[in-house]
């Protein structure tokens, strides 16, 4: 059989090469919508040929966030897309499954009052990521600590909160975008987190909470809080101001429970009142989805709370979104019915292993020395203890030019002149992927020490 010819850009019907037509010979323009359509391979091969110069993403060690989930947990998110999660009354089953999986989170960090058969009782939410979380916890002090000066006949005009210059760059946001001051807390070389006694300094009748981190990004380590929370608790008990803690556990939320149960950093200690959390961390979700849960309904404030029925039925929210896809909340919801806590005990310490074993290797590279070795969580960090030769810089540099993305930065406010490249360890990241990187990493220090020509097995991973 002769398949016909025909000439010109349109080709429908017959069987042409896959790069030929409007892809060769007219240029798509950028800036601009097409003034004519296109086939729809056409224009999927066209934006997936762009997005291979993207780095893979397996080899990021750089993002916390999940690269990998299971294929069934990808195709339920895919049968999602189409579903607005706040049309509640449309959606009943997906808006049942958000407040089951929010009940969970709050469950996983021992919230009050909470109920074996009813998740109305847990108060908190989904949402956009954790910094989605980190802005309606953050309203939720600010707005409590109004009410409480307004009700006394005090001012409520300068709100202030506390915390350390090794914050997410989302505590800034808030602060700015809502009119808080932020009392940053120094760090200095060799101690990255805030201590207790900055805390006790800094703060005052104005200061709305403090906030702590489990699980800094710049090092992946704890924060002290509950030895902040004995100094707030001795703070309120001489006649100071009663402050509340927030812990941003954006990191290390679904870490902890798992690798420190015994760790009483969540709503078990009486001074915490709020967590944030990122499920697309070690919720093990794609981005983006986060969570903020309360102590209970007391701290947050009802004024907060919206509630409309012009979609169908009567949905209080609080939230920044509205319309949001349904898919980020499934795939969360799978992931903990799919792994229980025994699943995500068995990764996270797998993670930490991992994370461990590559320290230790880093530990043995001359002119390398660790920061932190990726015991509180999965990630470590590591400078290089000399300033003579090449520097942190370099080796980040080398390391993309084989594929793997190590981020190098300077440590925050007080330690501005430390240097560090951070390897964060997500599921998804094998321990035969982690010996290609150490064994690639010793390969880029010794040539940048005058050594070897470099190959890397990195690169069969690279596409």
């Amino acid at each position: 059989m002769t398949l016909p010819r025909t000439s010109g850009p349109n080709r429908t019907g017959t069987i042409a090469p896959a790069y030929t037509g409007r892809l060769s010979t007219d240029p798509i323009p950028r800036l601009r919508m097409p003034d004519s359509e296109m086939e729809p391979a056409a224009a999927y091969r066209f934006i997936h040929d762009e997005l291979m110069l993207d780095g893979n993403s397996r080899l990021n060690l750089a993002t916390f966030v999940s690269t990998w989930m299971d294929p069934e947990a990808d195709k339920l998110m895919a049968e999602s897309f189409d579903k607005n999660m706040i049309d509640k009354d449309e959606y009943p089953s997906t808006a049942a499954i958000e407040a089951r999986t929010v009940a969970m989170v709050a469950d996983l960090f021992h919230a009050q009052g909470l109920s074996e058969t009813d998740p109305a009782t847990a108060t908190g939410v989904s949402t956009i990521g954790s910094s989605e979380a980190v802005m309606l916890a953050g309203l939720a002090l600010k707005w409590r600590w109004r009410q409480r000066r307004e009700a006394a006949g005090q001012d409520a005009t300068r709100p202030n909160l506390v915390l350390g210059s090794n914050v997410q760059v989302v505590w800034e946001k808030f602060c700015r975008y809502f009119d808080v001051e932020a009392k940053y807390l120094p760090m200095e070389p060799g101690r990255y987190v805030i201590t207790p006694e900055q805390v006790r300094e800094a703060v005052d009748e104005n200061t709305i909470g403090v906030c702590a981190i489990l699980g800094t990004t710049f090092t992946g380590e704890f924060e002290p809080i509950g030895a902040i929370s004995e100094v707030l608790d001795k703070l309120a008990a001489d006649g100071g101001p009663d402050v509340p803690l927030h812990v941003d556990g954006a990191s290390g939320g679904f870490v902890a429970p798992f690798l420190h149960p015994d760790l009483e950093w969540d709503f078990r200690n009486p001074r915490v009142v709020s967590i944030n959390v990122s499920g697309h961390k070690y919720g093990l979700t794609y981005p983006g989805i986060g969570f903020v849960v309360w102590r209970s309904a007391e701290y947050l404030p009802d004024d907060l709370v919206f509630r409309v029925n012009y979609l169908g039925g009567d949905m209080p929210t609080f939230t920044l979104n509205f319309s949001r896809p349904g898919n980020q909340v499934v795939g969360q919801y799978y992931n903990f019915i799919r792994l229980g806590r025994e699943g995500y005990q068995a990764i996270m310490e797998t993670l930490r292993d991992t994370a461990v074993w590559i320290g230790k290797q880093v530990d043995q590279i001359d002119g390398l020395r660790l920061v932190s070795d990726g015991t509180a969580i999965p990630v470590l960090a590591f400078e290089r203890d000399t300033t003579d030769g090449y520097t942190v810089f370099d080796v980040s540099h080398e390391l993309r030019s084989l594929g793997w993305q190590v981020p190098t930065y300077t440590m925050p406010e007080g330690a501005e002149d430390v240097a560090v490249l951070r390897v964060v360890v997500r599921e998804g990241f094998s321990r035969d992927l982690a010996a290609r990187m150490v064994d690639d990493l010793k390969t880029v220090c010794k040539r940048l020490e005058g050594g070897v020509e470099i190959k890397s097995a990195a690169r069969h991973f690279a596409h």
